[in-house]
């Protein structure tokens, strides 16, 4: 069985809760502030552009790879930025 339409759907929730961000940001302001206690705002609306490019980029299979890469920075980058401020 394969694992893309899995995949697709993954990448469309992440570009959904990505293109949120933008329409709702109070929904993410605390998680945000954990991470980025200063300048919370803009950082809501960085996150959200970079959760949509990789959302999207993962339900095309040409770019999947480079958007999983582009998943893991990113979470590793939120883990030490929570870390970091804790």
């Amino acid at each position: 069985m394969s694992a893309e339409p899995l995949i697709k759907a993954t990448g469309v929730v992440v570009a959904a809760t990505g293109l949120s961000h933008f329409v709702r940001p109070e929904l993410f302001e605390s998680a945000t502030k954990s991470a980025f206690p200063d300048n919370t705002v803009a950082h809501t609306y960085i996150d959200g552009g970079i959760e949509t490019v990789i959302g999207l980029a993962l339900i095309a299979p040409k770019t999947r790879k480079f958007a999983l890469v582009g998943l893991l920075a990113y979470g590793a980058c939120l883990g030490a930025n929570i870390v970091r401020n804790r």
